[in-house]
């Protein structure tokens, strides 16, 4: 087949995230399997226009907005060429279906609903903006289309607070770690933060947290990893014990992952949460709010801790912390993290969507454990 995935950043773009990570695994793994695909993207700082990676070609146009006009008027002129289109959502799609015949599969690929989330990023009049796009406007759109999400949070979420009414099928994340990490949590409690420095990610509230734990934990650290427009902020109220490392290799994230005790979520909603799944193959369970996709990603008494919202994280983390240090030496979150995480796999998850855009059908997926 002939595929475009058209997604709002590549993984190489500086504001990159999960959704990234989703669209190349599904891109390059379609293209060893002998598809012709096209990743169709911003062009970030420094990004050139055309690039080929693991197979796959780059065409990078636009900026965050501008990139959503020019994509459409690329595929316009390229309208004859493909056999499906993956258009991924990123708050608000590509309106793909405005532009290509019918005989082209479409794909609206939906990680999580923003509507709540365009008024911590955007002026209000911007945000109401942003919510007509991805409700009525997106609805009708892709009525006619087949709908993708990443976890039954975002089913939920694409039903009742979009009105959305077609078929829309599950096609979960997978896991990339590259190699067994047995280095074992650290002989202090150690706390690790991975995501986006972003206003909806909340990492404020485990700053708050860390001044209480140490009273009961002196020794207690916390990692932050990622990098993002809050990076600065944080950066200036960082208190004793906290660390930011802003961007980090995949090998030195995982060996600062596996060496604490709890990887920590304060995120307002997720699709899924990726950096769960990561934390969870290398044997770190989460404590996480119960909110949109986190409640999806971890299992609320086997692989972490699933807070209400408004629940005090100074608490609720230390009683995480109690509870693994009555625990040991035995491990059972972490045993069960692993097996957990072991259940999602790229390769899986390629497969699947590759069934559905050849207009097979797919067994349902994600029966709780």
């Amino acid at each position: 087949m002939n595929i475009a995935v058209v997604n709002w950043r590549d993984p190489w773009h500086p504001a990159a995230g999960g959704a990234e990570t989703y669209a190349w695994e599904m891109a390059r793994r379609f293209a060893a399997s002998g598809h012709r695909v096209c990743f169709v993207t911003a062009r970030g700082p420094g990004q050139p226009a055309k690039d080929k990676r693991d197979g796959v070609r780059i065409a990078r146009m636009g900026g965050p907005f501008t990139v959503y006009p020019l994509v459409l008027g690329w595929l316009l002129l390229r309208r004859s060429l493909f056999d499906v289109v993956l258009d991924c959502q990123n708050g608000i799609p590509f309106f793909t279906p405005w532009v290509l015949p019918r005989r082209v599969r479409i794909f609206c690929v939906v990680h999580h609903v923003h509507d709540r989330q365009f008024e911590v990023h955007l002026p209000r009049w911007l945000a109401a903006v942003g919510r007509f796009l991805e409700g009525p406007v997106s609805r009708w759109t892709y009525r006619g289309q087949v709908s993708v999400a990443v976890s039954p949070s975002t089913v939920n979420a694409m039903r009742e607070r979009l009105g959305w009414r077609g078929p829309i099928h599950i096609v979960p994340n997978g896991v990339s770690i590259n190699g067994s990490r047995n280095i074992g949590r650290s002989g202090v409690p150690r706390l690790v933060c991975v995501g986006r420095l972003v206003a909806h990610k909340r990492v404020d509230l485990l700053l708050d947290a860390v001044g209480e734990l140490r009273k009961r934990w002196p020794g207690l650290t916390v990692d932050v990893i990622g990098r993002g427009p809050e990076e600065d902020r944080l950066r200036a109220r960082l208190p004793e014990g906290v660390t930011m490392h802003g961007y980090l290799s995949e090998d030195d994230k995982e060996r600062l992952i596996a060496s604490a005790w709890l990887q920590v979520s304060t995120s307002q909603g997720e699709g899924w949460g990726l950096c769960v799944l990561e934390a969870a193959a290398l044997g770190v369970p989460t404590v996480a709010f119960d909110v949109d996709g986190l409640r999806d990603a971890v299992r609320h008494g086997r692989t972490g801790w699933l807070l209400p919202e408004g629940t005090d994280l100074a608490k609720g983390i230390a009683a995480a912390l109690e509870e693994l240090e009555e625990a040991a030496p035995a491990d059972p979150y972490g045993d069960r993290s692993r097996q957990w995480a072991a259940r999602f796999c790229w390769d899986r998850s390629a497969e699947r969507m590759a069934r559905l855009m050849r207009g097979h059908a797919v067994e349902p997926v994600w029966e709780e454990s």
